[in-house]
């Protein structure tokens, strides 16, 4: 299938049932005036379950099931899903997966197996499952009916706030900024691709002019951390990168626990470090707005142990502004 706004809207329409739609909330926080997309209320505490359940829609499941890979969230979407659906399901997580994900993953009733000890071995281990069992393999970032899926957030994004000119996104493997661009591809809107610098994959990847190995490290790895860049959403962002409006930058550690720390000091949002990394661009200057920018930041997951949010690591301040990116 191709991905653009008409498959977009399409499963839209096909998922409605199934998801929510997440609220805005307008805030001011260190000088900038936003209008935060709250996805981290979300069926299932991300923005994931929009692609895992219309990969189940679309192309339905056979009796054995479904089976994933995911350093958590995608898989506490895919249990949620096949519960919701009565289908059995296997998720494979690698040893960094979280353990409040972990947990929550086994109380949907979904079968946990630890695969390895970073999330490309657990997604050969799905593989190598799905092929023994005939179960359908939902892919967490690169299979089209998943960017589909997460494309729809956007859609639903620029009828409640249409007059945002930048969005604020977090990074990973690449599904929500695929969607991100897949919806954008014409609106003028510019998307900021927020990335750790532990997890740079769409950087390396447009460095290189296509998917190359990259690290994987760094606080947000277990919802971030992907090898490489997806092949289904790299020409769509390098598509809007080649076009000036796709803006990819890099954050460090300090940067992701202090948004976090802002979001939960300023409007009791606990986001886990992969759902706050997108407002360390901004409050840690790795992205300086234009003159007369209407910006709107993604809060993508909450999916961590609520404890957390009181870690000595959360009590530090705002690191001074960085050198705009010049990306």
């Amino acid at each position: 299938m191709s991905i653009d706004r008409d498959a977009i809207a399409s499963a839209a329409r096909r998922i409605a049932g199934d998801v929510r739609r997440t609220p805005i909330l307008d805030l001011d926080l260190a000088g900038w005036p936003l209008t935060l997309k709250l996805e981290q209320l979300q069926v299932a505490g991300s923005f994931k379950p929009r692609g895992a359940f219309h990969a189940l829609r679309a192309a339905g499941a056979p009796a054995a099931g479904v089976v994933a890979a995911s350093g958590g969230n995608h898989g506490v979407a895919v249990a949620t899903a096949a519960a919701r659906l009565g289908l059995p399901a296997e998720i494979f997580v690698p040893e960094i997966a979280a353990p409040a994900k972990r947990a929550r993953i086994a109380a949907l009733g979904a079968r946990l197996v630890v695969g390895g000890a970073r999330y490309d071995e657990a997604r050969a281990a799905s593989e190598a499952r799905a092929a023994e069992t005939g179960a359908l393999l939902i892919h967490a970032y690169d299979q089209a009916e998943v960017l589909a899926g997460q494309g729809t957030l956007f859609r639903e994004w620029e009828e409640q706030a249409p007059a945002l000119t930048h969005l604020l996104v977090a990074v990973g493997g690449g599904g929500l900024i695929g969607g991100a661009a897949a919806w954008h591809a014409e609106s003028g809107v510019t998307l900021v691709a927020v990335e750790p610098e532990g997890c740079p994959c769409l950087n390396a990847a447009l460095a290189a002019g296509r998917p190359v190995p990259a690290p994987v490290g760094g606080i947000a790895a277990d919802s971030l951390g992907a090898r490489q860049a997806g092949a289904l959403m790299f020409p769509l962002a390098a598509r809007l990168h080649g076009a000036g409006r796709l803006r990819p930058v890099t954050v460090p550690d300090a940067a992701i626990r202090s948004a976090q720390r802002a979001l939960w000091q300023e409007a009791r949002i606990a986001a886990e470090p992969g759902g706050a990394t997108a407002l360390a661009a901004l409050l840690c200057g790795a992205w300086t707005p234009p003159p007369g920018a209407r910006i709107g930041v993604l809060v993508c997951g909450a999916n961590l142990d609520p404890s957390s949010i009181a870690e000595p690591g959360l009590e530090e301040a705002i690191p001074p502004p960085r050198p705009p990116a010049t990306a």
